[in-house]
């Protein structure tokens, strides 16, 4: 027997949208419910002695069973076959993957990278993926760690399942379909997915290659921030963050079912596809959001509003020193701020801040950072615009201004990041990425203030 269910009934819940033949529900952090055949939910309870249609009923806890309600993630997966039915794992070789500590040293400079080269070569999602730098440790349960990744080809009776940290994956270039045991989530540039450690998932590529970023989550999942001052809405709306309605593979065909743990992959291969999940409820799921759908805030008046005010997600932190890790989202925006220099000004910040860009240009740099490109400005690294982004901001209108086109995603750390060999020697590494710092002009006259 070889079927896939899509999932097409919503027992309770949210409102549903539909997306390019996927459906969705609506809500971030909300308690679903949904089953791809009808009747598969057990009513009023979760562990029936027979659970409808002779599946499995399987409890999926994203957090410790005790925490707090805000932030308790479980869910109840309700599946043709238990995930125990399933042979021993062996070692396998990680490619590209690495995890911290790396062993290497943090440096304090900036860095820089050119867009990644897909290539020639076959590769899936995972054989693809390539660590950049991180920090913490997936054992000591903090820190982060930044990938590229590289697809050519669909994952092909594989499944993967990351046991070390929450993945937020961010493609650059061409889209990703992603069936995840809650169901199938497409996104395309300017979208994320967030899916939590240790959900298993298969990434196949519908219009063909694609390369993006992706960040892995050693610490608290990612939530959405308080606002503060700013009231209750703003920022990444709740209602904005999209969760896969069930979906379901029921197959007899082999499968290699990979996970990552402690830092090191390892594969068992099973008689059936573990995507088997007829019906869930419950609030650990994926998600997917887009990131033109991000409220962002700023000046009325006078002056650049520091960086805070587009984090999108947060993963804990201490509010003095810093976050584990924050996601910051800088979508096309108007520019209204008076009397004032309009880019990202010069500034030396106590966190760690990784720049992504995923479409346009980067508002405080004029070359050298295409889409696709990466940088790293280490904590109290002095960065801000080159020589040509500095004088034109000097220079230009102060006329309200629609900066379009662009999305840049940000990642900020309080922990310093280091580099793993591989960052080191790219050929698409920057190796004189200060020298467009280096041309600034002495305009200091104590004469005329």
């Amino acid at each position: 027997m070889n079927k896939r269910v899509d999932g097409q009934t919503l027992a309770a819940g949210s409102r549903t949208i539909e997306e390019n033949g996927f459906r969705y529900m609506t809500g971030f952090g909300n308690e679903f419910e949904t089953e791809a055949l009808p009747g598969a939910l057990p009513k009023g309870q979760n562990s029936p002695q027979k659970v409808p249609y002779g599946l499995y009923s399987e409890l999926f806890s994203g957090t410790t069973f005790p925490a707090p309600r805000a932030q308790n993630r479980r869910t109840y997966l309700f599946r043709i076959h238990p995930s125990v039915q399933a042979p021993k794992y062996a070692r396998i070789d990680s490619g590209l993957i690495a995890t911290p500590p790396f062993g290497a040293a943090p440096t304090p400079n900036n860095m820089r990278w050119d867009p990644f080269e897909i290539g020639g070569q076959e590769a899936d999602f995972v054989e693809g993926l390539a660590t950049m730098c991180g920090n913490g440790s997936p054992m000591a349960q903090n820190g982060m760690a930044m990938h590229i990744y590289r697809a050519t080809v669909s994952m092909r009776h594989k499944v993967f399942a990351n046991n070390d940290g929450e993945m937020i994956i961010v493609p650059q270039q061409g889209t990703l379909s992603l069936f995840t045991e809650m169901g199938i989530l497409e996104i395309k540039p300017g979208e994320i997915a967030i899916i939590p450690k240790g959900v298993r998932f298969r990434v196949e590529l519908p219009a063909g290659p694609s390369r993006g970023f992706a960040c892995e989550n050693f610490s608290i999942p990612f939530q959405l921030p308080e606002l503060g001052l700013i009231g209750s809405n703003g920022l990444a709306n709740a209602c904005d963050f999209l969760a896969p309605v069930a979906a379901f593979e029921d197959t007899a065909d082999r499968c290699q079912l990979v996970q990552k743990y402690c830092g090191n992959l390892w594969a068992t291969e099973l008689d059936h596809s573990p995507l088997d999940v007829v019906a869930w409820r419950g609030r650990c799921t994926p998600f997917k959001y887009n990131t033109e759908d991000f409220v962002a805030m700023g000046t009325a008046t006078v002056d650049h509003p520091d960086p805070s005010i587009f984090v999108a997600l947060t993963s804990g932190g201490d509010p003095i020193l810093g976050p584990n890790a924050d996601i910051l989202i800088l979508p096309p925006r108007w520019l209204v701020a008076e009397h004032s220099f309009r880019p990202p000004g010069f500034h030396r910040n106590a966190v760690c801040e990784v720049v992504t860009l995923i479409k346009g240009v980067h508002q405080g740099k004029t070359g050298g950072f295409g889409p696709g490109g990466m940088s790293i400005h280490s904590n109290f690294a002095p960065h801000g615009p080159d020589v040509k982004t500095f004088m034109q901001g000097r220079e230009e209108a102060l006329v309200p201004k629609k900066l379009e086109g662009t999305i840049a995603v940000l990642w900020e750390t309080r922990f310093p990041l280091a580099l793993t060999k591989f960052a080191q020697e790219a050929k698409e590494f920057q190796s004189d990425v200060i020298g467009m710092w280096q041309g600034f002009d002495r305009l200091f006259s104590p004469d005329h203030a």
